[in-house]
């Protein structure tokens, strides 16, 4: 099976591809013969329902960053020509990325989109999660004051985060006693529309955020990302330590709790957070994490991921 796919990310020449699952995709469907075609979101054009894009053809070098890819000529094409779209494109989950879903929607799953743009629209990382209280630490999600603080009275030490932030950008810890949260708050109504995610501070972090892969709903692999010190958020970009690590038994059970939802909504590949046996986030819009488990001694996940999708275009 040779498929042409069309991959919707930020501009290649600024990743790293040492640790971008996007560009572990590409080398995998270059390494099966797949025609490989680039464009970034800002091209993307909806005409007479007809959606198409700047498409360059690119090749994909397992080398270091400015040595990784070589594009051809750009053209504008109809996505429809497409068997695939990756929608790859970092987050905010803002009123642009939402619109992109929208405009995506019109071709999947005549093109097949991972993930599927209506399936992220409705389930953005911090809200599909509340789909399962019984497996998330103590949250709220709101934008009322009097709620805020009377959650910090009651479970001392918590967490602050924008509600469709990504990277760890924004997220704030805040210690019992500390009289800052009156001023964070609002900072945060100054800088954001929509609620904030409010939750229980857990000391587990420290020893680590374990970022789990699911394949089809399915768990495939583990990692660990350990917080730098003097540091509460785990995530890679802000120099959290990532080391494998093996599914709990408590993990697997959160796995299988998630798992059916996952599948009804056809998402192949997607991210969870966990910490201390809590469930925190799914990760649905760019997942990441597959370099580094492959470099780890893991299993190469862009191998099932692809195996996933040729199922379906099959």
């Amino acid at each position: 099976m040779t498929l042409r796919i069309a991959v919707q990310m930020d501009p290649i020449a600024s990743i790293n591809p040492l640790g971008d699952s996007t560009f572990a995709l590409m080398l995998e469907a270059q390494a099966r013969g797949h025609e490989l075609g680039y464009y970034l979101p800002q091209s993307l054009a909806l005409r007479d329902n007809k959606v198409s894009a700047e498409i360059a053809p690119v090749t994909v070098t397992d080398a270091l960053k400015g040595e990784h890819f070589d594009l051809g000529e750009a053209s504008r094409q109809d996505l429809e020509g497409y068997d695939v779209v990756l929608m790859r494109q970092d987050p905010p989950f803002d009123m642009n990325y939402i619109t992109l879903t929208h405009i995506l929607e019109r071709i999947h799953p005549r093109t097949f989109v991972m993930n599927p743009p209506a399936a992220v629209r409705n389930a953005p990382e911090k809200i599909l999660v509340t789909e399962f209280p019984e497996l998330m630490p103590p949250t709220l999600v709101t934008r009322d004051r009097a709620m805020i603080h009377a959650f910090r009275k009651e479970h001392g030490n918590i967490i602050l985060k924008p509600l469709y932030g990504n990277g760890g950008a924004g997220v704030f810890f805040l210690q019992e006693g500390d009289h800052n949260l009156a001023a964070l708050v609002e900072l945060f109504e100054q800088s954001f529309t929509e609620p904030f995610m409010v939750q229980k501070y857990l000391p587990d972090v420290r020893k680590g955020d374990k970022r789990i892969i699911l394949v089809d709903g399915e768990p495939v692999a583990g990692l660990n990302r350990i917080p730098a010190e003097g540091e509460a958020r785990s995530n890679m970009h802000v120099g959290g330590r990532p080391e494998l690590s093996e599914l709990t038994a408590r993990e697997r059970e959160i796995c299988a709790a998630i798992g059916p939802a996952l599948k009804a909504r056809d998402m192949v590949f997607v991210g969870i957070d966990v910490i201390g046996g809590y469930l925190t986030e799914i990760n649905v819009t760019s997942p990441t994490g597959i370099r580094e488990i492959k470099r780890f001694g893991g299993p190469d996940i862009a191998v099932l991921i692809w195996d996933a999708i040729e199922r379906r275009r099959a």
